[in-house]
């Protein structure tokens, strides 16, 4: 492929600070899904193909209660800068323009480091592959922010197969490669492999290399549009021609089985807004079955490449002293409605380049299993994800495939990894006053296994509001709507409303809401 040609001769610097640092600083392999529910993968529960995932997850640990923002663009805010989205301008979506400078201007600020500016300072090689989404424009981004090097999507979402086809055919995609922007062939692209190969090119280049290094992987899958591979799709045709409520079921078991969740965890009702499989039409459930048969090979596609990845890194001889962590940005996405976008001329299948298709509301309500509710909401179909966590130097053997109910949040991320790393969270980046880390260290709990309290962990999104305290969650799902409490402990899919049978424990965390709102600029 003339593409793979083009990354072959790239240059890959490898910024090495002045300070020497200890040679046990572990490498870092932080990969990213898009979109993805609770119980796609197989080890979280899902019947797709994820071997290379799930291989991570028995040689290492698995979260159940990790938690990120509920949308794109404020989870990998978080992620990146160990604060909360409103603090570093990305409480919403960063667009092609940007809006005044606050806590929604669409770009990060200059209040926040990335992870890849600490790890740089720390003498960390940084680099980056795939979607960024945390501004459009430059100098805002990935390697104005710290990364050595960049290859991907600076946009939100894209035809995986050519970046100028779009639904809205104005709408202009941004790719980058380094601090240029990359018009990627028309023929013999796909944006998961191609991801995947940049990525398998930085680590060529580290192969040899005594400096550490952090590479963040960042899939756009299996984010709408639903464009996958045929041989890739062909492994799930007629799978899921039973239905999503059969399919919530089987993952609900699943989960249960593998201790995700306990015996006591019901599984939520059946979203108001979805249809019973066996309501519809012979031709809908034929084609939605072949929807989520291509959702799934979106899924599978990015497993193989996480399975390459896995493979060069083990080639490489680094692969015992690499912290390799794997999560999504939120839970699987409602949007295009019960049966999703249809944007394609009559007689093109789903999953071609010509066609512009999600997967719905219905589906993703089986994505979510067994929680309530979706990506941009903050019920815990939103913002839960799986968290698993491989490191063989740091992690003992026979902790290999634990399962923890430690609770996180993905600002944990930059001071765990710092931790890890030992990396200075500085006061000052480059003359400026930094705002101070907002996450915790879950280092101790990843290397001992043992569960820590973790302070309390709030979310503003869309006029929703939530805070949640040790095993109890308040949530209000709309700008005048009343404030829920909810025992996670006890109802994990928020199916008893204990608001009016505990108002002390419901003011409480409200005033600790509202607190908060002042502290990151809500207004």
């Amino acid at each position: 492929m003339r593409w793979i040609a083009l990354l072959a001769i790239v240059s890959l610097s490898c910024g090495v600070s002045a300070e020497k640092k200890p040679a046990e600083q572990p490498n870092i392999l932080l990969i990213m899904a898009d979109d993805m529910g609770f119980s796609d993968i197989g080890c979280y529960g899902g019947e797709i193909r994820t071997p290379n995932i799930d291989r991570l997850s028995r040689e290492g640990i698995r979260f159940t209660r990790f938690y990120n923002n509920a949308w794109c663009s404020p989870t990998r805010a978080s992620l990146l800068t160990g604060l909360y989205p409103q603090q570093v301008g990305m409480a919403g979506l960063a667009w092609p323009k940007t809006g005044p400078a606050g806590p929604e201007q669409g770009y990060l600020n200059d209040r926040c480091v990335t992870l890849a500016e600490v790890l740089k300072e720390a003498g960390y090689y940084t680099a980056m592959s795939g979607k960024w989404h945390l501004g459009e424009h430059r100098p805002y981004w990935p390697t104005d922010r710290g990364f050595d090097n960049y290859f991907g999507l600076i946009s939100g979402a894209v035809n995986y197969f050519d970046i100028t086809k779009d639904k809205t055919p104005a709408t202009v995609r941004t790719m980058a490669l380094n601090d240029q922007r990359y018009y990627p062939p028309k023929e013999g692209f796909y944006m998961t492999d191609a991801i995947t190969t940049y990525a398998g090119k930085i680590l060529s280049a580290q192969k040899n290399a005594a400096t550490p290094f952090f590479l963040y992987v960042a899939y756009t899958a299996p984010h709408w549009p639903l464009h996958a591979l045929p041989e890739d799709i062909a492994r799930y045709e007629g799978k899921y021609e039973s239905g999503w409520d059969s399919l919530r079921i089987q993952r609900y078991r699943r989960l249960r089985e593998l201790g995700i969740i306990s015996d006591a965890t019901p599984l939520s009702p059946r979203d108001s807004g979805v249809t019973a499989w066996s309501d519809l039409p012979a031709k809908t459930r034929k084609e939605m079955a072949h929807k989520m048969a291509v959702y799934a090979a979106q899924v599978d596609r990015m497993d193989q490449g996480i399975g390459q990845i896995l493979d060069q890194l083990d080639a490489s001889g680094k692969a015992e002293n690499t912290i390799v962590i794997f999560l999504a940005d939120n839970g699987g996405c409602a949007e295009g409605g019960p049966q999703g976008l249809d944007h394609r001329k009559n007689g093109i299948p789903p999953g071609g380049e010509d066609s512009y298709m999600s997967y719905g509301q219905s589906w993703a309500n089986a994505s979510n299993t067994p929680f309530r509710q979706f990506k941009k909401d903050l019920l815990e179909g939103g913002i839960s994800t799986p968290l698993i966590v491989r490191w063989p130097r740091g992690i003992r053997p026979e902790r290999y495939g634990q399962v923890m109910e430690q609770m996180g949040h993905v600002t944990d991320i930059m001071p765990t990894l710092c931790a890890a790393a030992g990396a200075r969270y500085p006061t000052q980046y480059k003359g400026r006053e930094v705002l101070p880390v907002e996450g915790e260290n879950l280092l101790p709990a990843i290397a001992k296994g043992t569960v820590q309290p973790h302070q309390p962990v709030c979310w503003s999104l869309n006029d929703e509001r939530a805070v949640i305290t040790g095993k109890h969650k308040l949530i209000s799902a709309g700008k005048n709507a009343p404030w829920e409490l909810y025992d996670l402990e006890k109802d994990r899919t928020e199916s008893n409303d204990r608001a009016a049978s505990s108002p002390l424990q419901a003011k409480d965390m409200q005033q600790h809401w509202e607190n908060w709102a002042q502290h990151v600029g809500i207004r």
